[in-house]
Order: C-alpha cells, then structure tokens, then sequence
C-alpha cells in the first residue's frame, strides 16, 4: 500500500459526492485470512500444519499455518519441499472467490458500526470512528463493539484490533495486539509508542527495507533522528514518506467507501416478443441509456442484472458478475448475449428492466467537464502518463522517473543541493 502525506494531490473521480474521512481509526486485522478461511470451511483441519497453495504457481505455497511453520515450512516453498519437512501437511487448493465473498461480508457487517469504512488487502479493514465517541464511548467500548459485531463470523476469532490516530498509527497498534487483546495508543503515547518500532512496520518496498537494515536502521526512532534531507537524498520519495510517518508529521485518514446506487433502466412492449434479436436490441439501448446517468460517471460496472416479466404471470431473471470492470457498451452486451443464448426467456416478454448493480471507481474517459479541448487533451496525456509510471513500477519494482527537489540550496555542495525523488504523475 503506497503512502502518502495529506498535503499531496489525491486524485477525485469525476462523481459529485466526496468520500467521507476520519482521521481517529481502528485497523481490524486477520493475519492468513485466506488460510484461515479455508480453515474454517474445513473444520477438521484447524489444529493440522496446513498450507495455501499459490495462486500463480501450483508448486509452490502462498501461506502457512503457524503448525506448518513449526516444522520449517515457510511460504515460497516448493511443496516437495514442505512434504519432506512435514509429511501431516494438508494443502488447499485456492478459492479466491470464497475469501472474497468472506470479505465482502466482513465488510457489510461493519458498516452498521461505521459509514466510514475502507477496506485494504484481504483480511485488513480500516475503520473510522471520528464522532462515534459520544454515541457509543470511548475507544475501549468502540473495540468491544467492533468484536461484537463480528463474532458472527469464524475467521474474527484470530482478529487483531488497534486504536490510533490515523491509517498507519492503527496498523502498527493492530500488528501489536493479540486475538482479544486490543492495543489503543493515545495522542499522549503516539510518538513514544512509535519510535520502538522496527522498520518492518513501514510501507515501503522490501529493497529500501534491506537498505536500512545495511545502515544500522532498525527502530523508526533510528529514522527520526535523521535529518529529513539526508533521508530523501539516500531513498527519494520512499524514504521522505518514511521519515514522516516514523515522526508522526502526517495524518494518513481513513476513507469510506462511495458506492453509487443501482441504475436502472426499463421498457415495456406493446406485444409479448420471443424474438431474442429483438431483445438483445432493446436491451442494448436500455444499456446505453444507463451509462449515459451521469451517476455513472467514473465509475466502471462490475455486476448486471436483467428481468423481465412474461406474458404468462411468470418472469425470467439473469444476473452476472463481470470478470473484468468496464463501462464499455460492447463489453457489455458480449456477456449479455453469451448468458441469454445459454438460459433464455421460457416465453414471450412483455416488460424487460436492466440494473448496474456494482461498481469500481475509475474510467479511461476523458474528462467529462473539461474546459476546452486542450485541458481535455492534458488529462487524457497525464491519465496515459500515469499508467504508464505504475506499469513500470509493476514490472521492475521500482520506478525508473524522477522528479528534481530541492533539498538544501545553501549548500556548497551542488550534490546537496538537489535531490532526485520517485516520479507520480
């Protein structure tokens, strides 16, 4: 997860409703929600050395139960390697469908708790609690709350709770705490509770990590008594990002979720139709009418629903998740009419709706509202630009763009001067 400070450009969708923020969070954390989720389908198995399977390669494992590691057996392994370290190991194949559907109902449940949630990798959630104090108390009866609600679901057994003034405050205090053992750090104990710290708690790439290491840095306290310029001449916007959060000199807030409503679109016909073509069309120009709604904009579809009501009483209904985000109309009508050919309508139709029922944030569309054409154009280049710099970052794990900083000007030195510092458009 790429930090940054609150004074830094956050891009906004092009949607009229601002995401809700709150600075004082709580990190719910369950380490090995994958595995623990496996676990859970398949009881008999919670006190076995188990083992995840990778997800992008069958011979070797994604994560270990702490049985497993018990014996050696670690993640990246070769599964060669771990049977001979372990012949009890018991392997699941993965089902990331199942962990996200567990997720997402973790999710749903801490929403009646908080409108501000926002979900980070699997098995992490932040959760913004700004104002809540004096409906449900202090941070204590906020985190009982929270275990409350919860409990419902098997993999909270192993959840780690951390109370603390912003994103990263609340995940080193969760990365602290135990199973039923909350840790809440105060604006009083934030900076000594920080600076005890090991590197290891910092988001930043495992390389700068190592490097640190090299020099003797251990503690974020070790990276507070830097100066800041020397930091960022050595790791650039990396280690300028670290030194803040190891100081506290940001504020990193939690920012719920915005999901737009369902849009829908419906058409009655005069007649019962049991032409399929005549139905792909109005169900193509229903979908077109849908992503003109301007609540659309910015916003890529992820689920779709068709019903229709025949001319019998009865009704016909086709639901489907889209395996790839888009707000394309051809796209679209792809998945429609490969799912319609394989279940169609057992009769004559007389009245059919269509529903963009989920929704991802972000487009590849200009700017809608853009000025002229050349602030259009701008935006499409800096748009371009952009994911051309997080594909780079992908592929060689750093990034090869640099801004030019200014880091200490006086200096006689024109090496001092200057720093080159990561490039994010």
């Amino acid at each position: 997860m790429r930090m940054t400070d609150k004074d830094s450009k956050i891009p906004h969708l092009s949607f009229t409703t601002s995401a809700p923020q709150s600075f004082n969070a709580i990190c719910a954390w369950i380490p090995l929600f994958p595995l623990r989720c496996e676990e859970l389908r398949k009881s008999e198995f919670g006190l076995k050395p188990t083992a995840l399977i990778d997800l992008n390669d069958s011979r070797k494992l994604w994560q270990v139960s702490p049985q497993a590691r018990h014996f050696g057996v670690r993640s990246g392994m070769t599964i060669n390697q771990a049977i001979g370290l372990c012949h009890t190991l018991t392997l699941f194949e993965p089902d990331p469908v199942f962990y996200d559907d567990i997720y997402s109902q973790l999710l749903l449940v801490l929403e009646k708790f908080s409108p501000v949630i926002e979900p980070s990798e699997l098995g992490r959630i932040y959760i913004g609690v700004d104002g809540l104090d004096r409906l449900i108390g202090g941070a204590e009866s906020q985190l009982r709350a929270i275990t409350k609600l919860s409990s419902q679901f098997g993999v909270s057994k192993s959840m780690r709770l951390g109370w603390g003034r912003g994103k990263f405050m609340s995940w080193v205090a969760a990365m602290r705490s135990r199973p039923g053992a909350p840790v809440i750090v105060t604006d009083e104990l934030h900076s000594s509770f920080l600076l005890k710290q090991p590197v290891s708690t910092l988001p930043i790439h495992s390389d700068t990590h190592r490097r640190l290491l090299q020099l003797g840095i251990r503690t974020l306290g070790d990276i507070a008594r830097l100066p800041e310029p020397a930091v960022i001449s050595q790791f650039g916007r990396e280690g300028r990002d670290a030194w803040r959060l190891a100081t506290g000199a940001i504020c990193i807030p939690v920012t719920g979720r915005v999901r737009p409503e369902p849009i829908t679109c419906d058409v009655d016909f005069p007649g019962p139709v049991a032409d399929l073509r005549i139905m792909g069309n109005a169900i193509a120009r229903l979908f077109d009418r849908a992503l003109q709604d301007p609540r659309r904009t910015g916003w890529r579809v992820r689920s779709i629903r068709i019903t229709a009501a025949l001319e019998n009483g009865g009704s016909w209904s086709l639901t489907t998740p889209l395996k790839t985000p888009t707000a394309n109309h051809h796209d679209l009508m792809e998945v429609v009419r490969m799912r319609v050919g394989q279940s169609p309508p057992a009769g004559g139709i007389v009245h059919i709706k269509v529903a963009l029922l989920e929704f991802s944030p972000g487009t590849t569309e200009l700017q809608l509202f853009a000025r002229d054409e050349a602030s259009a154009a701008r935006a499409g280049r800096r748009k371009a630009l952009r994911w051309a710099t997080k594909e780079i970052q992908t592929r060689l794990h750093r990034s090869l763009l640099y801004h030019i900083v200014e880091v200490n000007p006086c200096s006689r030195i024109p090496e001092r001067r200057y720093a080159l510092i990561d490039y994010e458009a």
